[in-house]
């Protein structure tokens, strides 16, 4: 008799604890997608350009990573605005958790801007902003350095040299170049096949000899840049905002380990490195972060270039002498030689589109 009161008063009591768990599960709108359930409210977790940020290019985009996808209809200029007043269009990605304000023009130097993303912003729940969020960052003094012409045909190159082109891979494991291989004064290109190509091979012609004058023309303008911010021997485990650098305690220029470029999210951002001499790499990769584009970065390079084994590198390379590409090199760019040699060993070089 004792046990079986047990059992009576045991199953009513499991099914109340499981009708009460079912209960709180319903009431959980994240897991059960009710709209007009109680939910968190969402919130920002990364900005771009980052508060406190100085320096920024007047081109910048605004953007901000919240930690819920966001209703559009919530995403407009009246949540997400600048002060001092900017007109722009603001709009919300497909993922729908990254809001951007794009400027209609570009931002004023040398002023301090506050962003706010109100609490009127909703999640797809129609949950706003428990508070409004709001971050500053800061203008450039100076215009930053606008993108340095290089149009067709020499956009369109890969690979570019004065004397010679010498790819040494094998079948096996092929240089792949996305763009035109070339050569001009010189004729020779060795190593196409096995190299491959998505473009074409232009030995001592007029193309390659029109691509040479547009480096000649894009060199100098590099060149003659005023001296902008001078930099260390090594730049490795930096990271280097829009602007110009240069080389002048020492000549030569290194790179040990990962750099980025931080356009901060300006796709316009450029960077000029200007190197007196030699410009060499170690295993790393140059990383390009928030809107950075391959084809806005541009390496100056009054004699060679070696890149090393395994480097990932980033921009147009512009030696005034010859360039090296080490085994298992992928360069998100060009290598544009305007007197020597240009070799590879089992390379990617990966073409990017072509700037203004």
């Amino acid at each position: 008799m004792r046990n079986s009161n047990y059992r009576k008063f045991w199953i009513p009591a499991f099914l109340l604890t499981a009708a009460m768990a079912t209960m709180a599960g319903c009431s959980d709108g994240d897991k059960a997608g009710g709209a007009t359930s109680p939910l968190s409210p969402p919130t920002v977790v990364s900005v771009v350009p980052v508060g406190g940020a100085t320096g920024i290019c007047q081109g910048a985009i605004v953007t901000a990573t919240l930690s819920k996808a966001m209703n559009a209809a919530t995403i407009n200029t009246g949540t997400f605005k600048l002060a001092p007043a900017v007109t722009g269009t603001v709009s919300l990605d497909s993922t729908g958790f990254v809001a951007t304000f794009k400027p209609s023009s570009p931002l004023a130097l040398n002023t301090a801007y506050t962003a706010t993303i109100t609490t009127g912003a909703q999640d797809t729940f129609g949950n706003g902003l428990a508070a409004d969020f709001t971050w500053m960052f800061t203008t450039a003094t100076t215009a930053c350095a606008g993108p340095i012409a290089f149009g067709t045909p020499g956009c369109g190159f890969g690979i570019l040299a004065g004397s010679t082109v010498t790819n040494t891979s094998t079948v096996a494991a092929p240089t792949n170049v996305t763009g035109d291989v070339g050569v001009w004064a010189g004729t020779a290109i060795v190593g196409f096949p096995p190299g491959t190509l998505t473009g074409m091979l232009h030995a001592g012609d007029g193309v390659a000899q029109t691509a040479q004058g547009q480096l000649t023309t894009a060199y100098n303008t590099a060149a003659g840049k005023p001296v902008g911010t001078h930099l260390p021997p090594d730049i490795g485990g930096q990271t280097l905002f829009p602007g110009v650098y240069t080389t002048v305690a020492q000549p030569s220029l290194g790179i040990t380990g990962n750099l980025t470029l931080d356009a901060q999210g300006d796709s316009t951002a450029v960077w000029i490195f200007q190197i007196s001499s030699t410009l060499t790499t170690a295993a790393g990769k140059v990383n390009l972060q928030n809107g950075a584009l391959p084809q806005n970065v541009f390496w100056q390079i009054g004699s060679s270039a070696t890149l090393g084994t395994g480097t990932t590198m980033a921009g147009n390379l512009m030696a005034n002498q010859s360039i090296s590409l080490s085994a298992g090199v992928t360069l998100n760019g060009r290598a544009l030689a305007s007197i020597g040699a240009v070799t590879l060993i089992s390379d990617t070089v990966n073409v990017p589109p072509c700037g203004p």
